[in-house]
């Protein structure tokens, strides 16, 4: 099983892989690996300003917007919880290279409490100055949004062991019953994770994707989310689909930590 940063699932080196990609990752730009964690396969390129929330952040990883000084991410895609000024995250823009682009820098993380690299994959990054003028994403605090289709986007590869992406790719996947999943991995954590994804393949978050969210329309049309991308065999293989954190299930502790963040 692979996270889709760029290493395996519990493998104790991928923060040294990650230090060693950042600033390619910043260009939007990482090498691709035989068996990657996930990007955008099959995808469309998104518009300019359609997931306003989008985040890129410079160790390789997405993010949304949880908050103007919050970005959720996956736990699996920082090292820890403290002071750290070492991630960019470039908002605004679906273009990672275009002048419009803004980028701001990281002044703290928040690694949910307890993670050891099985469940409970979220973090919190907090950023030196509010971002203004770009929409959040709400997360889901129920189940009630926890299955139909779903919408993904990043900038990871493309196809597994591709290149990463300049610019923001979204697809759609389905959800896929904890039952059927755990078919396909039986180290699944029903009640921290959901999967989604088609029984063909085809169609996934890649290498590159890790930390991105995974979001649906809410009851007013709203988008809401209710995964973040997290881990899986590959990029889009039959029977192998995406695997997610599931927002519901911790939504509570995200607002207690956004709380104590200032966010």
């Amino acid at each position: 099983m692979v996270r889709k940063l760029l290493l395996t699932r519990r493998s104790p080196a991928r923060w040294l892989l990650a230090a060693l990609t950042a600033v390619a990752a910043t260009a939007g730009v990482l090498p691709g690996t035989a068996h990657a964690a996930e990007n955008v396969v099959g995808g469309t390129r998104a518009a300019q300003g359609e997931f306003p929330f989008m985040v890129r952040l410079s160790m390789g990883c997405g993010g949304a917007l949880y908050s103007p000084r919050l970005v959720l991410t996956a736990a699996h895609c920082v090292s820890g919880t403290g002071t750290n000024t070492s991630i960019t995250a470039t908002l605004g823009v679906v273009d990672l290279q275009s002048s419009s682009r803004i980028t701001v820098r990281s002044n703290y993380v928040y690694r949910a409490p307890g993670y050891n690299g099985n469940g409970k994959d979220w973090a919190l990054i907090r950023l030196a100055t509010p971002v203004t003028g770009l929409a959040t994403l709400p997360i889901a605090t129920t189940t009630a949004y926890d299955s139909g289709t779903f919408t993904v986007a990043g900038w990871g590869a493309a196809r597994e062991g591709g290149a990463q992406q300049r610019y923001l790719l979204k697809a759609t996947v389905p959800y896929v019953a904890d039952a059927t999943c755990d078919n396909s991995y039986p180290d699944l954590i029903p009640s921290d994770e959901i999967c989604a994804g088609y029984t063909a393949g085809g169609v996934d978050t890649c290498q590159g994707d890790s930390g991105g969210p995974m979001f649906r329309r809410d009851a007013s049309n709203a988008w809401i989310q209710v995964g973040i991308v997290s881990w899986g065999n590959g990029c889009a293989r039959p029977n192998y689909p995406g695997v997610y954190t599931q927002v519901s299930t911790f939504a509570s502790a995200i607002a207690s930590a956004a709380a104590s963040l200032g966010g």
